[in-house]
């Protein structure tokens, strides 16, 4: 018996049965590779739990902040201990994006109205940015695509691939797992302001 599968990373193998009775699967690697391997073998299983799911590229990432205007952050907290408050002020602080906050348990954060949800927002953000747990960002990704965002930022540490790739085949644009502050601030070279380093040595100016 011959079988088809496709797994939650949109990577696609095959499967024959041996004379054990076990399903063996030719697994498609990220990078191009594949190979056969038993089904149910612990290696099978690491295989699956690895990313195989690889978003913009940094002159991708780049460009998507480029040309956006205005900017959403989905779990915006009005608690300074949190990293959705200090990434919302380094962008009221450091950058020209209309920032919108959206948590519908507070009426105001860093000096602005917060907003219940992303129907709410006086207009389409450019770029929606979420701090969700990994869970949360289908059903985030689904109220994305009702007000008609193209492009949702999940933060560092916030990872979901089913989702990220349930998002580009509805025509989202996804970035994941990266924190907007940090790529903006490298970009523009300003990763030292509240407190990154780059890492980075360089005599070129900050990209305008």
């Amino acid at each position: 018996m011959v079988s088809t599968l496709r797994d939650g990373r949109g990577a696609t193998s095959s499967g024959q049965a041996g004379s054990t009775g076990d399903t063996t699967e030719t697994v498609q690697l990220a990078n191009g590779l594949s190979c056969s391997i038993p089904a149910s073998s612990p290696l099978a299983k690491l295989l699956k739990s690895q990313r195989t799911w690889v978003g913009p590229t940094a002159k991708q990432r780049l460009g998507i902040l480029r040309r956006a205007k205005s900017i959403a952050i989905v779990g915006a907290s009005p608690n300074p201990a949190r990293s959705s408050y200090f990434v919302g002020t380094y962008l009221l602080q450091s950058s020209d994006y209309r920032v919108y906050f959206v948590n519908p348990n507070a009426d105001e954060i860093l000096g602005q109205k917060a907003y219940p949800d992303l129907a709410s927002l006086p207009e389409v953000p450019d770029i929606v940015d979420v701090f969700r747990k990994a869970s949360d960002i289908p059903a985030v990704i689904d109220d994305v695509l009702a007000v008609g965002a193209k492009t949702i930022w999940v933060q560092l540490g916030i990872y979901n691939e089913e989702a990220a790739r349930y998002g580009e085949e509805h025509g989202l644009t996804v970035v994941m797992d990266r924190c907007l502050k940090v790529e903006h601030a490298r970009f523009h070279g300003g990763l030292h302001l509240l407190g990154f380093d780059t890492g980075v040595i360089s005599s070129r100016k900050a990209i305008a």
